[in-house]
């Protein structure tokens, strides 16, 4: 997967096959917010996540408070969206049963 940085047209065509997924007001992101039951079952979400994303050198930035998990997806070295913060997307709803 490259580091390019996707055309509006592009973004607009993969977000469309996304639930729960918003476009940030710049185009530069997108952000999503995962609910859980507890903590436990956040907290194992992260983990999961973060050993694929470690897997693709692509890291979300997140936050989680309780059963919260709070996502956003860039590629900074593009200033933008690429594939890979899609397919990153794409992989979290996966894990979170989506």
């Amino acid at each position: 997967m490259t580091r390019e940085k996707l055309s509006r047209e592009a973004v607009a065509a993969l977000l469309a096959g996304l639930d729960g997924w918003a476009l940030a007001a710049d185009g530069k992101s997108i952000s999503r917010t995962f609910d859980f039951k507890n903590f436990s079952e956040a907290f194992a979400f992260m983990m999961r996540t973060a050993l694929a994303a470690e897997k693709m050198d692509h890291h979300p930035d997140w936050s989680n408070v309780y059963k919260t998990v709070n996502v956003t997806l860039n590629t900074h070295d593009a200033d933008g969206l690429t594939a890979l913060d899609f397919e990153l997307a794409k992989k979290m709803d996966r894990i979170a049963g989506n």
